[in-house]
């Protein structure tokens, strides 16, 4: 055994061990056939082929088959909310206080955030006209500007948005990476029509209130957005399981974490109110509660659904991960 396939074994304990004994061998066969003379390593889309159907195949035996189908949906409304958030806080950025109130800002816009919301609406339009793999990149150069933001705004003494509105849009961000492959025009269309109309909403609601900059209108916005997001999850959830589709519930519990994380500021200003005072104690306390409590409840989900029973795997039909018709059948 070289180290190629030994390399290969390691990555086919993605596997269930009944699939692993019935086809390890004819499917890292496979591989180290097409593999190159002189090669050591996995190349990465096979490592990441591997692994992913070894969790489709771990799904399936735990009978949680629409699972990833749901994450996916849910990825969608992720980014149609995130889409709809950089609408807003984008707004927001081109209407500084007035010079008067001696608020630091950053020329003619509130903070650094305008960067960074730029990035999330390029991103929107890049998701309505491109494939999803170029969309992926896109999501993930606006995650890195998100992430980046707050060291980079200390190093330069600039304002920023708050952390308690740039943590929900890094979690709406990281769910939408999962987004489909190919998803319906309408579909891709969505993240750039929500955000187009959140700035014009936005626009409209500044021209009436003199509240400029974060800190008040994020208290309204974003439990209201997380507030929406769990209503939208749920009719779809009800509409798709009238039609016998699992979909809409998975999309739904997965959604709870990003929602969560929307709500801090509210759940944080009542836990507060208990104490007199909000404090970043009560912020950072509630974020790890929603972080752990959100992947807490789909885990349990999961766990609930699951079945003893192993679903085989049609005789002759390809693998899931190197596409080989297979013509063994699965023990139990």
């Amino acid at each position: 055994m070289n180290d190629l396939e030994r390399r290969y074994l390691r990555l086919l304990r993605a596997y269930p061990a009944d699939y692993r004994r019935a086809r390890g061998a004819e499917i890292v066969g496979t591989y180290l056939d097409l593999a190159a003379p002189d090669q050591r390593w996995p190349a990465p889309v096979d490592a990441a082929d591997l692994v992913r159907g070894g969790l489709r195949q771990r799904l399936r035996a735990a009978g949680v088959t629409d699972l990833i189908p749901g994450v996916r949906l849910a990825a969608l409304l992720a980014l149609v909310t995130a889409s709809a958030l950089a609408g807003v806080w984008g707004t927001a950025e081109l209407h500084p206080p007035p010079v008067e109130w001696g608020v630091p800002h950053v020329g003619p816009f509130v903070s650094l955030g305008v960067v960074t919301w730029a990035a999330w609406l390029l991103a929107a339009v890049v998701i309505a006209v491109a494939p999803s793999r170029v969309a992926r990149w896109a999501i993930a150069l606006a995650l890195l500007l998100t992430l980046a933001l707050p060291p980079v705004a200390a190093a330069l003494d600039a304002p920023r948005p708050p952390l308690y509105v740039l943590l929900p849009q890094l979690v709406l961000g990281l769910l939408g990476l999962a987004l489909p492959d190919r998803p319906p025009a309408a579909l891709r269309l969505a993240p750039l029509l929500s955000a187009l109309l959140a700035l014009a909403a936005a626009e409209f609601l500044v021209g009436l209130s003199d509240i400029d900059g974060y800190y008040g209108p994020a208290l309204a916005v974003l439990p209201a957005t997380g507030g929406l997001l769990l209503a939208v999850g749920a009719l779809l959830a009800t509409g798709l399981a009238m039609g016998g589709d699992g979909r809409g519930g998975w999309a739904l519990v997965t959604l709870l974490t990003p929602a969560g994380f929307l709500a801090v500021p509210r759940l944080a200003t009542d836990i507060g109110r208990m104490h007199g005072a909000v404090t970043y104690t009560e912020l950072a306390v509630t974020a790890v509660a929603v972080a752990l409590t959100g992947p807490a409840v789909l885990l349990l989900t999961v766990l609930l659904r699951s079945r003893r029973t192993v679903t085989p795997q049609p005789s002759g039909q390809p693998c899931p991960t190197c596409g080989t018709r297979l013509t063994a059948p699965q023990p139990r």
